[in-house]
Protein backbone atom coordinates (compact mmCIF):
# COMPACT_ATOMS: atom_id res chain seq x y z
CA UNK A 1 0.00 0.00 0.00
CA UNK A 2 1.30 3.43 -0.94
CA UNK A 3 2.27 5.49 2.09
CA UNK A 4 0.07 8.52 2.66
CA UNK A 5 1.69 11.83 1.79
CA UNK A 6 1.45 13.85 5.00
CA UNK A 7 3.68 16.66 3.83
CA UNK A 8 2.20 20.11 4.53
CA UNK A 9 3.29 23.49 3.22
CA UNK A 10 2.35 26.04 5.88
CA UNK A 11 1.87 29.70 4.97
CA UNK A 12 4.08 30.99 7.76
CA UNK A 13 4.52 34.50 9.08
CA UNK A 14 6.64 33.82 12.13
CA UNK A 15 3.93 35.38 14.29
CA UNK A 16 1.84 33.98 17.10
CA UNK A 17 -0.80 32.05 15.12
CA UNK A 18 1.36 30.31 12.55
CA UNK A 19 4.12 29.48 15.03
CA UNK A 20 1.59 27.72 17.23
CA UNK A 21 -0.04 26.07 14.21
CA UNK A 22 3.35 24.74 13.12
CA UNK A 23 3.85 23.11 16.51
CA UNK A 24 0.31 21.70 16.53
CA UNK A 25 0.65 20.18 13.04
CA UNK A 26 3.87 18.51 14.13
CA UNK A 27 2.06 17.08 17.16
CA UNK A 28 -0.47 15.58 14.73
CA UNK A 29 2.22 13.73 12.82
CA UNK A 30 2.58 15.93 9.73
CA UNK A 31 5.86 16.82 8.11
CA UNK A 32 5.72 20.60 7.83
CA UNK A 33 7.59 22.85 5.43
CA UNK A 34 7.11 26.54 6.16
CA UNK A 35 6.66 29.06 3.38
CA UNK A 36 7.21 32.79 3.64
CA UNK A 37 6.50 35.32 0.90
CA UNK A 38 8.48 38.53 0.98
CA UNK A 39 5.86 41.04 -0.16
CA UNK A 40 7.81 43.93 1.29
CA UNK A 41 7.00 43.58 4.98
CA UNK A 42 9.58 44.70 7.53
CA UNK A 43 10.60 41.19 8.52
CA UNK A 44 13.78 39.44 9.63
CA UNK A 45 13.30 36.42 7.38
CA UNK A 46 16.43 34.66 8.60
CA UNK A 47 15.27 34.98 12.19
CA UNK A 48 11.81 33.68 11.25
CA UNK A 49 13.35 30.81 9.31
CA UNK A 50 15.58 29.87 12.23
CA UNK A 51 12.55 30.00 14.52
CA UNK A 52 10.52 27.69 12.26
CA UNK A 53 13.36 25.16 12.07
CA UNK A 54 13.81 25.31 15.84
CA UNK A 55 10.11 24.58 16.39
CA UNK A 56 10.46 21.56 14.13
CA UNK A 57 9.81 22.46 10.47
CA UNK A 58 11.76 20.29 8.03
CA UNK A 59 12.46 23.36 5.90
CA UNK A 60 11.47 27.01 5.55
CA UNK A 61 11.26 28.46 2.05
CA UNK A 62 11.39 32.23 1.55
CA UNK A 63 10.46 33.72 -1.83
CA UNK A 64 10.90 37.37 -2.77
CA UNK A 65 7.73 38.37 -4.64
CA UNK A 66 7.82 42.13 -3.98
CA UNK A 67 8.28 43.16 -7.58
CA UNK A 68 5.71 40.62 -8.79
CA UNK A 69 3.25 41.90 -6.17
CA UNK A 70 3.63 45.55 -7.18
CA UNK A 71 3.70 45.03 -10.94
CA UNK A 72 0.95 42.40 -11.22
CA UNK A 73 -1.38 43.22 -8.33
CA UNK A 74 -0.83 46.71 -6.86
CA UNK A 75 -0.34 48.52 -10.17
CA UNK A 76 -3.39 46.87 -11.79
CA UNK A 77 -5.43 47.83 -8.71
CA UNK A 78 -4.39 51.48 -9.15
CA UNK A 79 -5.11 51.23 -12.87
CA UNK A 80 -8.58 49.82 -12.20
CA UNK A 81 -9.26 52.32 -9.38
CA UNK A 82 -10.07 49.64 -6.82
CA UNK A 83 -11.31 50.70 -3.40
CA UNK A 84 -13.64 48.62 -1.22
CA UNK A 85 -16.67 50.39 0.27
CA UNK A 86 -15.19 53.74 -0.80
CA UNK A 87 -12.41 53.65 1.81
CA UNK A 88 -10.26 50.50 1.92
CA UNK A 89 -7.51 50.22 -0.71
CA UNK A 90 -7.20 46.45 -0.04
CA UNK A 91 -3.52 45.96 0.75
CA UNK A 92 -4.26 42.60 2.37
CA UNK A 93 -6.85 41.51 -0.20
CA UNK A 94 -4.42 42.07 -3.09
CA UNK A 95 -1.51 40.33 -1.39
CA UNK A 96 -3.39 37.08 -0.79
CA UNK A 97 -3.67 35.90 -4.42
CA UNK A 98 -0.04 36.89 -4.99
CA UNK A 99 1.10 34.89 -1.96
CA UNK A 100 -1.14 31.94 -2.87
CA UNK A 101 0.35 31.79 -6.36
CA UNK A 102 3.84 31.43 -4.87
CA UNK A 103 2.50 29.03 -2.24
CA UNK A 104 1.01 26.66 -4.83
CA UNK A 105 4.19 26.78 -6.92
CA UNK A 106 6.26 25.89 -3.84
CA UNK A 107 3.89 23.09 -2.83
CA UNK A 108 4.37 21.54 -6.26
CA UNK A 109 8.15 21.91 -6.07
CA UNK A 110 8.24 20.09 -2.69
CA UNK A 111 5.55 17.50 -3.47
CA UNK A 112 3.24 18.69 -0.69
CA UNK A 113 -0.22 17.12 -0.65
CA UNK A 114 -1.52 19.80 1.73
CA UNK A 115 -1.26 23.48 2.30
CA UNK A 116 -2.21 25.14 5.58
CA UNK A 117 -2.77 28.66 6.83
CA UNK A 118 -3.53 30.53 10.02
CA UNK A 119 -6.48 32.57 8.82
CA UNK A 120 -9.32 32.82 11.31
CA UNK A 121 -12.60 31.03 10.68
CA UNK A 122 -14.41 34.37 11.02
CA UNK A 123 -12.35 36.29 8.50
CA UNK A 124 -11.86 36.91 4.80
CA UNK A 125 -8.33 35.55 4.40
CA UNK A 126 -9.38 31.91 4.69
CA UNK A 127 -11.62 32.47 1.67
CA UNK A 128 -8.98 34.37 -0.30
CA UNK A 129 -6.27 31.77 0.28
CA UNK A 130 -8.45 28.77 -0.42
CA UNK A 131 -10.40 30.05 -3.43
CA UNK A 132 -7.11 31.14 -5.02
CA UNK A 133 -5.50 27.79 -4.19
CA UNK A 134 -8.35 25.74 -5.65
CA UNK A 135 -8.41 27.89 -8.80
CA UNK A 136 -4.67 27.35 -9.28
CA UNK A 137 -4.63 23.65 -8.27
CA UNK A 138 -8.05 21.99 -7.90
CA UNK A 139 -6.42 18.85 -6.43
CA UNK A 140 -4.72 20.58 -3.50
CA UNK A 141 -5.92 19.78 0.04
CA UNK A 142 -6.23 22.52 2.65
CA UNK A 143 -5.82 22.24 6.42
CA UNK A 144 -7.65 25.23 7.88
CA UNK A 145 -6.97 24.71 11.58
CA UNK A 146 -9.29 27.48 12.76
CA UNK A 147 -12.17 25.46 11.32
CA UNK A 148 -11.16 22.15 12.94
CA UNK A 149 -13.24 21.34 16.06
CA UNK A 150 -10.23 19.73 17.75
CA UNK A 151 -8.12 22.85 17.33
CA UNK A 152 -10.89 25.32 18.18
CA UNK A 153 -11.84 23.43 21.36
CA UNK A 154 -8.27 23.71 22.54
CA UNK A 155 -7.71 27.32 21.49
CA UNK A 156 -10.47 29.90 21.89
CA UNK A 157 -8.32 32.75 20.65
CA UNK A 158 -5.08 34.64 20.97
CA UNK A 159 -4.87 34.42 24.75
CA UNK A 160 -4.87 30.62 24.58
CA UNK A 161 -2.25 30.73 21.85
CA UNK A 162 -0.04 32.95 23.97
CA UNK A 163 -0.24 30.41 26.79
CA UNK A 164 0.50 27.54 24.38
CA UNK A 165 3.50 29.42 23.01
CA UNK A 166 4.77 29.98 26.54
CA UNK A 167 4.38 26.28 27.40
CA UNK A 168 6.34 25.27 24.29
CA UNK A 169 9.01 27.99 24.55
CA UNK A 170 7.89 29.62 21.30
CA UNK A 171 8.97 33.29 21.21
CA UNK A 172 6.28 35.66 19.91
CA UNK A 173 6.01 39.42 19.46
CA UNK A 174 2.32 39.67 20.47
CA UNK A 175 1.56 40.30 24.14
CA UNK A 176 -1.56 40.50 26.29
CA UNK A 177 -0.92 44.24 26.51
CA UNK A 178 -0.76 44.70 22.72
CA UNK A 179 -2.63 41.71 21.28
CA UNK A 180 -3.70 43.21 17.98
CA UNK A 181 -2.99 41.37 14.76
CA UNK A 182 -0.91 43.06 12.07
CA UNK A 183 -0.52 42.35 8.37
CA UNK A 184 2.18 44.25 6.49
CA UNK A 185 3.51 44.43 2.96
CA UNK A 186 5.01 46.99 0.61
CA UNK A 187 1.53 48.43 0.04
CA UNK A 188 0.18 48.83 3.57
CA UNK A 189 -0.13 47.76 7.21
CA UNK A 190 -3.39 46.61 8.78
CA UNK A 191 -4.34 46.25 12.45
CA UNK A 192 -7.16 44.17 13.94
CA UNK A 193 -8.14 42.35 17.15
CA UNK A 194 -7.54 43.14 20.82
CA UNK A 195 -8.79 46.50 22.02
CA UNK A 196 -9.52 47.44 18.39
CA UNK A 197 -12.55 45.14 18.48
CA UNK A 198 -14.41 47.89 20.33
CA UNK A 199 -15.30 50.33 17.51
CA UNK A 200 -15.96 53.14 20.00
CA UNK A 201 -12.38 53.10 21.29
CA UNK A 202 -9.75 55.18 19.55
CA UNK A 203 -6.59 53.42 18.47
CA UNK A 204 -3.56 53.92 20.76
CA UNK A 205 -1.16 56.60 19.59
CA UNK A 206 1.68 54.11 19.40
CA UNK A 207 -0.19 51.70 17.10
CA UNK A 208 0.75 53.40 13.83
CA UNK A 209 4.13 52.44 12.39
CA UNK A 210 3.99 53.58 8.76
CA UNK A 211 2.63 57.13 9.08
CA UNK A 212 3.12 60.13 11.33
CA UNK A 213 0.22 61.70 13.15
CA UNK A 214 -0.85 64.43 10.67
CA UNK A 215 -0.72 66.96 13.52
CA UNK A 216 3.01 66.26 13.84
CA UNK A 217 3.72 66.22 10.11
CA UNK A 218 6.04 68.83 8.54
CA UNK A 219 4.80 72.41 8.41
CA UNK A 220 5.87 72.75 4.78
CA UNK A 221 4.13 70.85 1.98
CA UNK A 222 5.87 68.60 -0.53
CA UNK A 223 5.05 68.80 -4.23
CA UNK A 224 5.47 65.86 -6.55
CA UNK A 225 4.67 64.89 -10.13
CA UNK A 226 3.33 61.45 -11.07
CA UNK A 227 3.22 60.33 -14.70
CA UNK A 228 0.79 57.64 -15.85
CA UNK A 229 0.82 55.58 -19.05
CA UNK A 230 -2.42 53.71 -19.81
CA UNK A 231 -3.42 54.14 -16.17
CA UNK A 232 -0.16 52.75 -14.77
CA UNK A 233 2.25 54.98 -12.77
CA UNK A 234 5.57 55.06 -14.61
CA UNK A 235 7.44 57.96 -13.01
CA UNK A 236 7.42 60.00 -9.81
CA UNK A 237 9.43 63.19 -9.28
CA UNK A 238 9.97 65.32 -6.20
CA UNK A 239 9.64 68.88 -7.55
CA UNK A 240 11.93 70.33 -4.90
CA UNK A 241 14.85 67.91 -5.01
CA UNK A 242 14.37 66.69 -8.57
CA UNK A 243 14.73 63.08 -7.41
CA UNK A 244 12.96 60.79 -9.87
CA UNK A 245 11.79 57.18 -9.49
CA UNK A 246 10.76 54.90 -12.34
CA UNK A 247 11.06 51.29 -11.09
CA UNK A 248 7.65 50.20 -9.72
CA UNK A 249 8.91 49.14 -6.28
CA UNK A 250 11.00 52.31 -5.99
CA UNK A 251 8.02 54.52 -6.87
CA UNK A 252 5.86 52.86 -4.22
CA UNK A 253 8.59 52.86 -1.58
CA UNK A 254 9.27 56.55 -2.11
CA UNK A 255 5.58 57.46 -1.99
CA UNK A 256 5.20 55.40 1.19
CA UNK A 257 8.10 57.28 2.74
CA UNK A 258 7.01 60.80 1.77
CA UNK A 259 3.33 60.04 2.32
CA UNK A 260 4.04 58.56 5.73
CA UNK A 261 6.06 61.63 6.65
CA UNK A 262 2.99 63.77 5.90
CA UNK A 263 0.56 61.48 7.74
CA UNK A 264 -1.26 60.38 4.59
CA UNK A 265 -3.24 57.17 4.19
CA UNK A 266 -4.63 56.43 7.66
CA UNK A 267 -8.10 54.86 7.73
CA UNK A 268 -10.07 53.67 10.76
CA UNK A 269 -13.21 51.88 9.61
CA UNK A 270 -15.83 49.21 10.12
CA UNK A 271 -16.17 47.07 7.02
CA UNK A 272 -18.43 44.29 5.76
CA UNK A 273 -16.64 40.96 5.61
CA UNK A 274 -17.65 38.45 2.95
CA UNK A 275 -18.68 35.93 5.63
CA UNK A 276 -21.40 38.33 6.79
CA UNK A 277 -19.73 39.88 9.84
CA UNK A 278 -18.74 43.47 10.35
CA UNK A 279 -15.19 44.08 11.54
CA UNK A 280 -13.18 47.06 12.68
CA UNK A 281 -9.85 47.56 10.94
CA UNK A 282 -7.20 50.25 10.90
CA UNK A 283 -5.06 50.69 7.81
CA UNK A 284 -2.04 52.70 6.72
CA UNK A 285 -1.65 52.96 2.94
CA UNK A 286 0.28 56.19 2.24
CA UNK A 287 1.76 55.56 -1.21
CA UNK A 288 -1.30 54.00 -2.78
CA UNK A 289 -3.56 56.68 -1.31
CA UNK A 290 -1.51 59.23 -3.26
CA UNK A 291 -1.59 57.11 -6.42
CA UNK A 292 -5.32 56.47 -6.13
CA UNK A 293 -6.16 60.18 -5.89
CA UNK A 294 -3.80 61.12 -8.73
CA UNK A 295 -5.14 58.39 -11.01
CA UNK A 296 -8.76 59.32 -10.29
CA UNK A 297 -8.08 62.95 -11.18
CA UNK A 298 -6.42 61.98 -14.45
CA UNK A 299 -9.28 59.62 -15.33
CA UNK A 300 -11.89 62.36 -14.99
CA UNK A 301 -9.66 64.61 -17.09
CA UNK A 302 -9.16 62.08 -19.89
CA UNK A 303 -12.19 59.79 -20.05
CA UNK A 304 -15.52 60.35 -21.71
CA UNK A 305 -18.15 61.02 -19.04
CA UNK A 306 -20.23 57.91 -19.72
CA UNK A 307 -17.19 55.65 -20.03
CA UNK A 308 -16.00 56.98 -16.66
CA UNK A 309 -19.36 56.17 -15.07
CA UNK A 310 -19.49 52.65 -16.48
CA UNK A 311 -15.83 52.13 -15.55
CA UNK A 312 -16.56 53.30 -11.97
CA UNK A 313 -19.40 50.77 -11.69
CA UNK A 314 -17.15 47.97 -12.93
CA UNK A 315 -14.37 49.07 -10.56
CA UNK A 316 -16.77 48.70 -7.62
CA UNK A 317 -17.63 45.18 -8.80
CA UNK A 318 -13.97 44.31 -9.24
CA UNK A 319 -13.17 45.61 -5.75
CA UNK A 320 -15.80 43.23 -4.37
CA UNK A 321 -14.33 40.33 -6.32
CA UNK A 322 -10.84 41.04 -4.99
CA UNK A 323 -11.99 41.63 -1.42
CA UNK A 324 -14.04 38.42 -1.46
CA UNK A 325 -11.20 36.28 -2.82
CA UNK A 326 -12.13 35.95 -6.48
CA UNK A 327 -9.00 37.36 -8.14
CA UNK A 328 -8.60 34.09 -10.08
CA UNK A 329 -12.20 33.88 -11.29
CA UNK A 330 -13.80 34.13 -14.75
CA UNK A 331 -15.84 37.18 -13.74
CA UNK A 332 -12.74 39.00 -12.46
CA UNK A 333 -10.82 38.15 -15.63
CA UNK A 334 -13.66 39.50 -17.76
CA UNK A 335 -14.06 42.73 -15.79
CA UNK A 336 -10.27 43.24 -15.75
CA UNK A 337 -10.27 43.21 -19.55
CA UNK A 338 -13.08 45.78 -19.65
CA UNK A 339 -11.28 48.03 -17.20
CA UNK A 340 -8.01 47.68 -19.13
CA UNK A 341 -9.78 48.92 -22.24
CA UNK A 342 -10.95 52.05 -20.40
CA UNK A 343 -7.36 53.05 -19.61
CA UNK A 344 -6.02 53.49 -23.14
CA UNK A 345 -6.35 57.28 -22.92
CA UNK A 346 -5.40 57.68 -19.24
CA UNK A 347 -1.98 59.14 -19.98
CA UNK A 348 -0.41 62.22 -18.50
CA UNK A 349 1.07 64.01 -15.53
CA UNK A 350 -0.56 64.94 -12.23
CA UNK A 351 0.96 67.48 -9.83
CA UNK A 352 0.22 66.84 -6.16
CA UNK A 353 0.77 68.68 -2.90
CA UNK A 354 1.16 66.60 0.25
CA UNK A 355 0.48 68.35 3.54
CA UNK A 356 -0.61 67.15 7.00
CA UNK A 357 -2.64 64.14 5.94
CA UNK A 358 -4.03 65.72 2.77
CA UNK A 359 -3.46 64.82 -0.88
CA UNK A 360 -4.26 67.91 -2.97
CA UNK A 361 -4.26 67.80 -6.76
CA UNK A 362 -2.97 71.14 -7.99
CA UNK A 363 -2.40 70.47 -11.70
CA UNK A 364 -2.68 67.94 -14.48
CA UNK A 365 -1.59 67.66 -18.11
CA UNK A 366 -2.39 65.13 -20.85
CA UNK A 367 -2.23 64.97 -24.62
CA UNK A 368 -5.23 62.60 -24.55
CA UNK A 369 -7.42 64.83 -22.38
CA UNK A 370 -10.98 65.65 -23.42
CA UNK A 371 -10.71 69.03 -21.71
CA UNK A 372 -11.26 71.87 -24.26
CA UNK A 373 -10.21 75.17 -22.74
CA UNK A 374 -11.71 77.32 -25.51
CA UNK A 375 -14.99 75.41 -25.43
CA UNK A 376 -15.38 75.72 -21.67
CA UNK A 377 -14.01 79.26 -21.29
CA UNK A 378 -16.21 81.91 -19.69
CA UNK A 379 -14.42 84.60 -21.71
CA UNK A 380 -15.30 83.48 -25.25
CA UNK A 381 -18.27 81.65 -26.78
CA UNK A 382 -15.99 79.32 -28.70
CA UNK A 383 -17.64 76.64 -30.82
CA UNK A 384 -20.63 76.18 -28.52
CA UNK A 385 -23.95 77.57 -29.74
CA UNK A 386 -25.13 79.01 -26.43
CA UNK A 387 -28.71 79.31 -27.69
CA UNK A 388 -28.89 75.48 -27.89
CA UNK A 389 -29.11 75.33 -24.09
CA UNK A 390 -32.69 76.62 -24.26
CA UNK A 391 -33.94 73.55 -26.06
CA UNK A 392 -31.77 71.28 -23.92
CA UNK A 393 -33.36 72.68 -20.76
CA UNK A 394 -36.88 72.57 -22.22
CA UNK A 395 -36.57 68.89 -23.19
CA UNK A 396 -35.23 67.95 -19.75
CA UNK A 397 -37.97 69.99 -18.06
CA UNK A 398 -40.77 68.02 -19.73
CA UNK A 399 -40.34 65.08 -17.38
CA UNK A 400 -40.36 67.30 -14.29
CA UNK A 401 -43.42 69.24 -15.41
CA UNK A 402 -45.32 66.04 -16.21
CA UNK A 403 -44.41 64.48 -12.86
CA UNK A 404 -45.79 67.41 -10.87
CA UNK A 405 -48.80 67.76 -13.17
CA UNK A 406 -49.74 64.16 -12.37
CA UNK A 407 -48.80 63.98 -8.69
CA UNK A 408 -49.30 67.49 -7.41
CA UNK A 409 -47.23 70.56 -6.69
CA UNK A 410 -45.04 68.96 -4.03
CA UNK A 411 -42.08 71.34 -4.45
CA UNK A 412 -44.43 74.32 -4.09
CA UNK A 413 -45.95 72.84 -0.93
CA UNK A 414 -42.48 72.26 0.45
CA UNK A 415 -41.57 75.85 -0.34
CA UNK A 416 -44.65 77.12 1.51
CA UNK A 417 -43.65 74.97 4.48
CA UNK A 418 -40.16 76.42 4.44
CA UNK A 419 -41.52 79.97 4.18
CA UNK A 420 -43.74 79.40 7.23
CA UNK A 421 -40.78 78.01 9.15
CA UNK A 422 -38.50 80.95 8.32
CA UNK A 423 -41.24 83.52 8.99
CA UNK A 424 -41.15 82.46 12.65
CA UNK A 425 -37.42 83.24 12.90
CA UNK A 426 -36.75 86.77 14.11
CA UNK A 427 -33.76 88.41 12.54
CA UNK A 428 -31.56 90.62 14.72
Amino acid sequence: MEKENKKVLLAYSGGLDTSCILKWLLEKGYEVICFMADVGQDEDFQQARDKALKIGASDCVVKDVKFHFVENFVWPAIKMGLIYEKRYLMGTSLARPCITLALIETAKEHNCAYISHGATGKGNDQIRFELSAYALNPAIKVIAVWRLPEFCERFQGRNDLLEYAKENSIPVAATLKKPWSMDANIMHISYESGILEDPSQSAPDDLYTMTKNPQHAPNNPTRIDIVFNHGIPVRCTNLTTGNTYEIPTHILQYLNQIGGEHGIGRVDLVENRFVGLKSRGIYETPGCKILYEAHLDLEVYCLDREIFRVKSFLADKMAEYVYNGFWFSPEAEYVRKCLDESQRSVNGRVTIELFKGNVSIIGRESISSLYNQELVSMNVHGQLDYTAATGFIEINAIRLKEHYRAYGSTPNNNMHSLNRKFSRVKLN
